[in-house]
């Protein structure tokens, strides 16, 4: 195949921003534009549910959404920036305490991580019931394989910074964790990419659901779900599949971007 044929098939990396306070509306657009995305998708349960950026030109510090606004109300103006002691260094409304344990641990931890999701989804729930990683039983789900862990000891809301650092462990180097008897996270190098994931592993869980439900699903063999993880975990993959819902939203939600 020509480098010409090539091209045409191949997605071009993520843009790089000009300035730090370019970078960090880019980050603040995308996460408030994340918020009412799970909100689409259902991933809104009560007060639960969290995701940070991490700013761009303070990196102990992170943006997230305030406790008691619902997702999909959520605008740029509305989030929260906070650092690595709990202080909200911009915003007014409070901050939601197991958000701090878990994501300062996260972003402390991996300094490789912009962005990290986690919320109270229905099949993300039910699946981490199971206490086991999702497998390679489709194709979408091989996103995943060899690239999550499993958080096999759940004590109660995470309000300790000490639980917050157990979690970041049992995440690791991977993009997902499964939290046994609570749900799922996600972790990426932009907030495209945490968020799709989310989405996507919520997803992959809804599948293996069904499929139990409906007998014994065939997994892959190891090598072509490797083969097949390569190809479909790519970040610029995350990028482009939330990039054509985050348009569409703005579309229909321009708001968000006050």
């Amino acid at each position: 195949m020509s480098t010409q044929s090539q091209r045409r098939f191949a997605l071009e990396d993520p843009p790089i921003r000009p300035s730090v306070a370019a970078e960090r509306r880019h980050r603040q657009e995308r996460l408030a534009g994340a918020f009412r995305l799970f909100a689409r998708y259902g991933f809104d349960q009560g007060l639960a549910g969290h995701i940070t950026a991490r700013d761009p030109e303070l990196p102990d510090h992170f943006w997230v959404n305030p406790l008691g606004l619902h997702f999909s109300r959520i605008r740029v103006s509305d989030l929260l920036l906070v650092n690595d002691q709990g202080d909200i260094v911009e915003g007014d409304r409070p901050v939601n305490r197991a958000a701090f344990a878990i994501h300062s641990a996260i972003h402390k931890a991996r300094p490789d991580v912009v962005a990290a999701a986690h919320a109270h989804s229905l099949y993300g729930k039910a699946w981490s019931s199971l206490g086991r990683p999702l497998g390679p039983i489709t194709q979408d789900a091989c996103a995943f394989y060899g690239d999550q862990g499993l958080f096999d000891d759940f004590t109660g809301v995470v309000y300790d910074t000490s639980e917050g650092d157990r979690i970041a462990a049992a995440l690791g180097p991977h993009k997902l964790v499964v939290l046994r008897n609570h749900g799922l996270l996600t972790a990426g190098s932009s907030v495209e990419a945490a968020a799709w994931w989310f989405i996507a592993a919520d997803n992959a869980a809804h599948a293996q659901l069904l499929a139990e439900a409906a007998g014994t699903p065939r997994a892959l063999e190891h090598e072509i779900a490797t083969v097949t993880a390569a190809q479909v975990g790519q970040l610029r993959s995350a990028h482009y599949a939330f990039e054509a819902l985050w348009h569409g939203l703005v579309a229909d939600e321009p708001e968000l971007l006050e």
